[in-house]
């Protein structure tokens, strides 16, 4: 019987094993016996992972916002808001008539239904039904025009109404002047300021009916997956992913989930209804959904410029627009870091004698009037002019990866203002918050955050064939902006 060993270089060790390292390199080239030993020395690994961006979600803003969570039963959210009150009737001159009455070409009573709807000139004395500009002024109604002529209407039809002045030489026949010049087929917006009757007389012979606006908004389904296989799930790193786990799948997964809930957010932000799906390329059944900033653009106060930039003057216009919408009075205040340090330098320089606050003298009603719960919270709070503003830093608006970029600020948004209050229902009267997050649910099953796992074996998971994990999220869901017109989208440089 024959034994043998296969041998390294000097025939007294395996093959690849050198018993030492004498003359294995030129002595010129170390300076010590740690230059040999290098290969054997264990690393010196710090285990924490540096968060070099601070937290990156931006998950959590709508919450923030005191937006609610409510469950959805159907493929869209139906919600009601009421219309004003007291009621605008519109209408246009038939020719123009001087103020001094000297060469008017006709006079008050010339007044007739003609509109300008959509850019398209409307025959005189008629209507469009199509429109919201109809006929809502009665016999006996007392009309503003100019802002300073009163007009006392005296027949209407269903397309058209007449009207003649209170005061002027023979106001019967309408021809008195006007105080301000009008201007030939100009529309006219005219408040109806009241009405008078003579002694006697009937009751009105029509009434106004209440109006609600109806809305609908679908729901947008997020999903995202991630997978490991089942060889990566057994190797260990260097890095403390959490918990004492050096598994770095974990912190992959982890950063997916957030990716995930992030997107979802996102969506009920930024998403817009779907119009041009062409389905000749497979994609059907995408409705889209409105999200916040859509609701803003479409029928909320939108600011073209940043608030601060000429001082004081740019939040007193903002006030009285918020005036003219019955607004709560109190804002929080989004925004990216540009629009945040003008607010700062706005109110720093407001000076003495200045009607801003800041601080003490705010109103803390959203914070259970306890100051330092906003100040924990990051808000640092103002009033002017009856409101209190509480303004925080808007991290989607400052991330470079996602809108902190100038064009984002320039022409969707650089912040918004957002009314720390509930809304009335004009249909069932009761209290809604103005943002809602809106969850497909029922039968205790929930679509807010599903997470389920697939996998051959792996992790333990035994529903699939392959060599892997798949981790799978999904989310049906939709955002209901009420009262769009008190919210504040903030645009501009």
């Amino acid at each position: 019987m024959a034994i043998s060993q296969n041998t390294g270089t000097f025939s007294s060790a395996p093959k690849g094993i050198n018993n030492n390292l004498y003359n294995l390199a030129d002595p010129t080239k170390y300076t010590s016996l740690h230059d040999f030993i290098k290969d054997v020395n264990a690393p010196d690994v710090r285990a924490q992972l540096s968060k070099t961006f601070g937290a990156q979600g931006i998950s959590g803003f709508l919450e923030m916002t005191g937006a609610v969570k409510n469950n959805g039963t159907a493929d869209s959210v139906q919600f009601f808001e009421e219309a004003r009150l007291h009621q605008i009737q519109t209408g246009t001159i038939a020719s123009a008539i001087d103020k001094d009455g000297s060469a008017q070409a006709s006079t008050l009573t010339d007044i007739a239904g003609g509109l300008i709807f959509d850019g398209v000139a409307q025959a005189d004395g008629t209507f469009t039904d199509a429109s919201s500009k109809q006929v809502v002024c009665r016999v006996g109604d007392i009309l503003l025009i100019n802002g300073v002529d009163r007009l006392l209407v005296t027949e209407t039809t269903a397309t058209g109404f007449t009207c003649k002045p209170l005061l002027g030489a023979n106001a019967a026949d309408g021809a008195a002047a006007p105080s301000v010049a009008l201007v030939d087929e100009q529309e006219y917006n005219m408040p109806i300021i009241g009405n008078m009757f003579a002694q006697g007389s009937d009751q009105p012979t029509r009434f106004l009916e209440s109006n609600v606006v109806k809305r609908t908004n679908p729901y947008a389904i997020v999903k995202e997956s991630y997978e490991v296989s089942g060889s990566q799930a057994t190797n260990i790193g260097y890095i403390d992913v959490g918990g004492g786990d050096y598994r770095y799948y974990i912190k992959s997964e982890m950063d997916t989930r957030q990716r995930f809930m992030d997107k979802r957010e996102m969506i009920m932000l930024l998403g817009q209804k779907v119009t041009n799906i062409d389905t000749s390329n497979g994609i059907t059944d995408i409705e889209g959904t409105e999200g916040y900033f859509s609701a803003l653009e479409d029928r909320g106060i939108v600011s073209s410029t940043l608030i601060g930039q000429a001082g004081l003057s740019d939040l007193d216009l903002l006030i009285r627009e918020m005036d003219k919408n019955g607004a709560p009075a109190e804002y929080a205040v989004y925004s990216n870091t540009q629009q945040d340090l003008l607010l700062d330098d706005m109110i720093g320089g407001a000076g003495a004698g200045s009607s801003v606050t800041a601080g003490v003298a705010s109103s803390y009603g959203a914070f259970n009037n306890d100051r330092d719960m906003a100040l924990n919270l990051g808000f640092k709070s103002y009033s002017r002019g009856g409101y209190t503003f509480h303004k925080n830093s808007f991290k989607l608006l400052n991330d470079p990866t996602l809108l902190g970029n100038t064009d984002v600020a320039n022409r969707l948004c650089a912040g918004v203002m957002i009314p720390l209050a509930n809304v009335v229902d004009p249909r069932s009267g009761e209290r809604a918050p103005s943002l809602e997050m809106n969850y497909k649910a029922a039968g205790g099953y929930s679509r807010e955050m599903e997470h389920w796992v697939t996998g051959g074996g792996v992790l333990g998971f035994t529903n699939d064939t392959q060599d892997v994990a798949k981790f799978h999220y999904r989310s049906e869901s939709c955002l209901v902006t009420r009262a769009a017109n008190q919210h504040v989208l903030i645009q501009g440089s």
